[in-house]
C-alpha cells in the first residue's frame, strides 16, 4: 500500500481562503491525482498556524497573520465531507507544549505530523524571520534545528516527525545558508535517537525535490540511522497541488528499497499498523 498522508487542500498563499479550497470539489481533484499514482492511503493535514485556535499556543507575527479559520470547522469538513484521513501538521513550540496538547486531544485526528520550521523566533525555511539573518552560524543553526527535531519527537504530541531535515532548504544555491562541514551525522545522531526513543514515525518526503535543496527529506544517511534504529517510515509528497501527490515517489521508494524498508504506517485515530508497500501506477511519479 503507498499513502500520501501530508498533503494541503490550499497553497501557502496568504489569500487561499478555507471557502475556496476546503470544498468536495477540491478534495476529489487530489484523490483522483492520488488513483492515478496507486496511492490509496490519502490525507490532508493542514497548517495548524491557518486555525484561530493556534494563537492559544503562540503568537508569533507570522502565525497571526495566517490564523484565520475556525479548526473544528475543518475537521467537519474532512469527517463529513471526503473520505480522507484527518490530519494537521502542527509545528512543535518549545514552551507550548501542554496548550499544544490541548489543542490536539481535543480533536479526533487520524494522525499528527509534528513539524519545525522556527527556531525560537528564527524560521529555517523562508526569508521572512529568517534564522540565517541572526548572525548564527551554519553549525549553530544545524545544532539547534536537530536538536528541535529531538525534543520534538520526545514531546509525545505527535505520530510522525516530518522532513526531518528540513534546515537544508536553501541547498547549495545559498551559500550564506551552507550545510556545516564533515560528516553531518554528528548532527543527525541526537534526532534519530529521540525520534527512536519517542516511537513515532520520520517521514520520507519527495518535497525536498522540488526545494531548492533537490534532494528528497531525510538524507539517506539520516534514514539509514533511522531504519537502524528500529523507525518506522511514513511517505508523503507534502503536496500543495493536485498535481504534486505522489510526486517523485520513485526517488523514494528506490532508497527505501536499498535500505531494506518494506513496510509503510497507516494511522487511524491515532493508531498506527504497518502495511506492505506497494507499486506507483504512474511514470509521473517519478519511475522510468
Amino acid at each position: 500500500m503507498l499513502t500520501d498522508y501530508h498533503l494541503h487542500l490550499r497553497t501557502d498563499d496568504l489569500d487561499a481562503s478555507a471557502a475556496e479550497h476546503f470544498t468536495p470539489a477540491n478534495a476529489e481533484r487530489y484523490r483522483a491525482a492520488a488513483s492515478e499514482r496507486g496511492i490509496a492511503e490519502l490525507g490532508v493535514s493542514e497548517h495548524v498556524y491557518r486555525f484561530r485556535q493556534a494563537l492559544e499556543v503562540w503568537r508569533h507575527p507570522f502565525w497571526r497573520s495566517y490564523a484565520h479559520d475556525d479548526l473544528d470547522e475543518y475537521c467537519a469538513f474532512v469527517r463529513e465531507q471526503t473520505d480522507l484521513r484527518l490530519g494537521i501538521e502542527a509545528d512543535f513550540v518549545p514552551g507550548g507544549e501542554d496548550r499544544m496538547a490541548n489543542l490536539l486531544q481535543a480533536r479526533d485526528f487520524d494522525y499528527v505530523i509534528g513539524s519545525v520550521h522556527f527556531l525560537r523566533e528564527g524560521a529555517v525555511d523562508m526569508e521572512d524571520y529568517s534564522v540565517w539573518d541572526s548572525g548564527r552560524s551554519a553549525e549553530e543553526v544545524w545544532r539547534g534545528y536537530f536538536q528541535t527535531i529531538g525534543e520534538t519527537a520526545r514531546s509525545g504530541l505527535f505520530d510522525v516527525v516530518a522532513h526531518p531535515d528540513l534546515v537544508k532548504y536553501w541547498g547549495p544555491a545559498h551559500p550564506q545558508r551552507r550545510r556545516p562541514e564533515g560528516d553531518l551525522r554528528r548532527y543527525y545522531e541526537p534526532a534519530v535517537e529521540a525520534i527512536a526513543e519517542s516511537g513515532a514515525a520520520v517521514e520520507v518526503s519527495t518535497a525536498g525535490l522540488r526545494k531548492p535543496a533537490g534532494e528528497l527529506y531525510p538524507a539517506p544517511a539520516f534514514l539509514e540511522m533511522c531504519v537502524q534504529a528500529g523507525v518506522p517510515v511514513a511517505l508523503s509528497s507534502d503536496a500543495h497541488r493536485p498535481e504534486d501527490v505522489g510526486a517523485d515517489y520513485g526517488r523514494a521508494l528506490e532508497l527505501l528499497a536499498a535500505l531494506g524498508v518494506e513496510e509503510l504506517c497507516v494511522f487511524e485515530r491515532r493508531v498506527r499498523r504497518l502495511q506492505p508497500i506497494g507499486t506507483v501506477a504512474s511514470s509521473e511519479a517519478g519511475l522510468p
